[in-house]
């Protein structure tokens, strides 16, 4: 199986860093600063530099401890439950998207200025993010290159207007200092903290950079610093050369300054400034598709998602749908970017506050495991940093009329998550599918006739043949929808072993059983039926399994097993649901027939598969024989 390929340097994750870390608000936040707080901004930008990079500290002790690709969803998973992870992987995943529209609106915004425009400017939107998206699906190298120079690029433009402006600075446009007071400094920092977001996009990287536990939290502390000079130095060369009161309407501050320094010329670092988001953007798109390959492997996302090319050594499946969502996400995104901002920052001040607080917490479960690199005064700083982060929203909340509509629609991306959780575990995870058949199980009885339709039980009725006077194996029988049918066409002397995974299932069958006067059947809890058949099953004469095959761990195992107890030219005939609800994709190898053939006839069996629509989902019929010799048909 194709691995992530180990390529990335210091210099290319540093750079990754930078740009990860560089949001919009180093070319709107001088403008968005000062409409809070006019002059007194440059306070604020000096404040969340210096939180900044301590919570990069958090981040780098974090990743030194666990370099694995799923970054924010890694840290979470070892310090809190599958439950609270699961929520910080899909939170990490809608701000990777939030923040890629953000900037790609910005940029957009700063290459063509004219509103009236929309149409170029969503083809314009579109072909960048496919073109970034191509970049990205071949090879972490050639989005590493792209990404080196679009750092490069963004750290000119900021020093372009920062140098030369130097010489405009008129400090008289520094007074006065406070006209709104002191307190308006804490709620601008609230507004421009987009600008320090993005470290956790740094450390989905983790497996594709050598050394990753020394390099990337230094990359993330110097690229954090970086950022932080450059910010403060362009809020304090921005209004020192243009007073607060124009700044702060001005849309697109920077094109304004460039114009005051360079004149009739100032427009082409306009320019500039949209290959600069770029670049921001293109180091969101590089890296959210390993987030996606980290919640996959461990079954918390669509598990095809998580193969690797093997020529590129990219999650190419995971890029592919990433490049759909971004461009879904856009359409509803483009010309929002104040909405999208208010949606970005509390979500993004959430996340932090669970990775700062997963320190002391992962020094508690695990003091020994090795850290590369250790985040100063942790302990109580992270307390410090959650409730600094707290106040923040606090204040938003109190100083903005429309905050709690905000924050209850962006608490409800978040609440999304809660269903697609639980789909996904009923679809992918023994343990909690025995759970859920425990506390479903009268409804499954109720809803037999949904579940399991007539025209279904006929069919497979009919594939199994006559069974008269045999003994058959139901390798899951739920509520006995089916065990009923099978008891009946088994007498007078036949037999039917009915397994499960639930006891209360098997309550509800064995009282169906009783009730029917159907002795010859046999009862058998198994709660380890994923991965074997009961050892108390005799030899039988078919084996009949419904819903079960994409549960199983081994398949192999369990098909060499069932096969054991077969005589040649024994029956088998499987029926699995799929396209859950037309929503959750198949289990990986249920989604090809010739790979389902292959399984089956490995383990010594052949079988037709047959697919056939169903009105919440799918069915897939594998049906056929034990054979003696390898024959390719029934």
């Amino acid at each position: 199986m194709a691995e992530l390929k180990r390529a990335l340097g210091f210099g290319t994750i540093l750079s990754l860093a930078i740009a990860s870390i560089m949001g919009t608000g180093l070319f709107f936040g001088s403008a968005i600063g000062a409409s809070y707080s006019g002059n007194a901004s440059i306070l604020s930008w000096v404040i969340i530099s210096f939180v900044s990079v301590y919570i990069s500290m958090f981040f780098g002790e974090l990743v030194s401890m666990f370099p694995k690709a799923g970054g924010v969803y890694e840290f979470s998973k070892h310090a809190y439950t599958r439950f609270i992870s699961f929520l910080m992987g899909w939170l990490a995943w809608i701000i990777g998207n939030l923040t890629t529209a953000l900037v790609i609106v910005a940029a957009i915004d700063y290459l063509i200025p004219d509103n009236s425009k929309i149409i170029t400017k969503v083809v314009t939107s579109i072909i960048i993010i496919i073109i970034l998206n191509v970049v990205a699906f071949y090879g972490i190298e050639a989005s590493g290159y792209l990404v080196v120079i679009l750092a490069a690029l963004s750290i000119g433009i900021l020093l372009s207007v920062i140098f030369p402006g130097i010489f405009y600075v008129d400090l008289a446009n520094l007074h006065p200092f406070f006209a709104f007071g002191t307190s308006s400094v804490l709620i601008t920092i609230f507004f421009i903290a987009e600008s320090f977001f993005g470290w956790e996009s740094v450390t989905y990287l983790s497996e594709e950079t050598i050394n990753a536990e020394k390099a990337i939290p230094k990359a993330l502390v110097y690229g954090t610093i970086l950022v932080g000079v450059l910010a403060i130095s362009i809020s304090f060369v921005s209004l020192s050369i243009i007073p607060w009161k124009i700044l702060s309407i001005t849309p697109a501050p920077l094109s304004l300054i460039f114009e005051r320094i360079y004149g009739m010329f100032g427009y082409i670092f306009s320019y500039g400034v949209f290959i600069a988001l770029i670049g921001s953007a293109a180091s969101s798109i590089v890296t959210m598709p390993r987030l996606i390959l980290a919640l996959a492997r461990d079954k918390l996302f669509i598990s095809q998602l998580s193969e690797v090319h093997p020529k590129y050594h990219t999650p190419y499946k995971a890029i592919i749908f990433q490049t759909v969502v971004s461009l879904v996400i856009f359409g509803m995104a483009f010309g929002r970017y104040k909405t999208l901002l208010s949606l970005l920052l509390p979500l993004g001040l959430i996340m932090y506050v669970f990775v700062i607080l997963a320190i002391p917490i992962l020094r508690h479960k695990y003091p020994d495991v090795k850290r590369g690199f250790k985040a100063p005064f942790a302990n109580f700083g992270s307390l410090l940093l959650a409730l600094f982060l707290i106040l923040l929203m606090f204040l938003w909340i109190k100083q903005e009329p429309n905050a709690i509509q905000l924050l209850k629609l962006a608490l409800s991306f978040i609440l999304i998550g809660i269903p697609i959780y639980l789909l996904l575990e009923i679809y992918y995870d023994p343990d909690f599918i025995i759970k859920v058949n425990d506390v479903l199980a009268y409804f499954t009885l109720l809803a037999e006739r949904v579940i399991l339709p007539k025209g279904v039980r006929k069919e497979i009725l009919t594939l199994l043949g006559d069974i008269k006077n045999k003994t058959i194996l139901e390798f899951g029988c739920s509520v006995g929808t089916l065990t009923l049918h099978l008891a009946e066409k088994v007498k007078p002397n036949g037999k039917v072993y009915a397994t499960d995974l639930s006891e209360k299932d098997l309550a509800i069958t064995k009282n169906r059983m009783i009730r029917r006067g159907h002795m010859h059947v046999v009862i058998i809890h198994d709660e380890h039926q994923v991965n074997r058949v009961h050892p108390d099953i005799p030899k039988v004469d078919g084996v009949i399994s419904i819903g079960m095959m994409g549960y199983i761990q081994d398949v192999k195992k369990v098909l060499v097993e069932m096969r054991d107890l077969l005589p040649y030219g024994g029956k088998i005939v499987f029926v699995e649901y799929v396209d859950f609800f037309k929503v959750i994709p198949n289990v990986a190898w249920l989604s090809n027939d010739l790979v389902i053939e292959k399984i089956f006839r490995d383990a010594g069996f052949s079988v037709y598969v047959i697919r056939k629509k169903g009105l919440f989902w799918n069915y897939v019929y594998v049906y056929g024989i034990k054979f003696q010799r390898d024959i390719p048909y029934i």
